[in-house]
């Protein structure tokens, strides 16, 4: 009887350990990557883990303004194994949950905002440089302009909000 009991929590564990699934797990391969790519420019120094320093110096460089108390509440609420950063896999976990909470109208407004400098209703290609460089991607003019005409449906050359949403909801 013994024996039968010991099998039967063996196999129930194992049956618990494949079980733990993780949203990042419904992720294609080129999102993980472009996500890597996203980790890097938050994680500065390079160690695998975003602190609320890292997080906070990309909050302000998109014009953001949150408080140290923010900035933990941001990470506590992914930090999987309560060492106060973030790595890569809780990363990919809140990617993956944003994702399927499809943007909220008032966060793609947001976005939109950040991009738009002179909040004219439009981002232009300057607005588009100067946001991704702010964020460490350092474009060509030639990668800037794909990046426009991608998203640029009436071909008047800039993004409107409704080009935007198009391209957020896209993703």
């Amino acid at each position: 009887m013994a024996v039968n009991d010991t099998r039967r929590n063996r196999v129930n564990k194992k049956k618990k350990r494949k079980k733990k699934k993780t949203m990042a797990d419904q992720l294609t391969d080129d999102q993980i990557s472009e996500f890597k790519e996203a980790f890097s420019l938050f994680d500065k120094d390079g160690d695998g883990c975003i602190t609320t320093k890292e997080l906070g110096t990309v909050m302000r460089s998109l014009g953001q303004n949150p408080t140290e108390a923010e900035l933990q509440d941001m990470i506590n609420e992914v930090d999987a194994d309560g060492n106060g950063t973030i790595d890569f896999p809780e990363f990919l976990n809140l990617m993956a949950r944003k994702m399927k909470d499809t943007d909220s109208e008032e966060e793609l407004k947001e976005a939109f905002r950040v991009f738009d400098k002179d909040q004219n209703g439009f981002i232009s290609a300057a607005e588009l440089r100067h946001v991704m460089t702010n964020l460490g991607e350092k474009l060509t003019d030639e990668e800037v302009d794909e990046m426009i005409k991608e998203a640029d449906v009436d071909g008047d050359g800039q993004i409107n909000y409704e080009e935007f949403v198009k391209v957020m909801m896209a993703k």
